[in-house]
């Protein structure tokens, strides 16, 4: 939904001022995409997962409550790194969609389902 001259006027104003107060967030801001994000959060969910698991391993061998530790780190990255997949995968389908221009990834889907039935020969028709 477009804004009105007044919603876009007062978010000029808010931008105005955010660039004001502190212009290094907004130039960090301004040059990260949610995709560097979601890419940045899934590298340190990696990295947390296989410190986990080394914990894991070298700790049970001296104390089973380090390995519990080691576990439970393994376990909040593993759901860190789902969650931004997750919202990786979402974001790629919808920009899919929308290159494809069709009015719904399920419509965009179907295409490509028909044209390469009819490429491979196995046209249903």
């Amino acid at each position: 939904m477009p804004l009105n001259e007044d919603e876009e006027r007062i978010l000029a104003e808010i931008e105005r001022q955010f660039h004001a107060s502190d212009p290094e967030s907004a130039r960090r801001i301004g040059s990260t995409t949610l995709q560097r994000y979601l890419a940045r959060n899934c590298k340190w969910a990696a990295l947390g997962f296989v410190i986990g698991l080394i914990i894991l391993i070298a700790g049970f061998a001296s104390s089973w409550v380090v390995g519990i530790l080691g576990f439970l780190i393994m376990v909040a990255s593993a759901v860190v790194l789902i969650q931004n997949l997750h919202k990786m995968s979402r974001l790629g389908l919808e920009q899919m969609s929308r290159s494809m221009g069709a009015r719904n990834l399920n419509q965009a889907l179907e295409d490509l389902s028909r044209r390469m039935r009819r490429r491979l020969g196995r046209d249903e028709d």
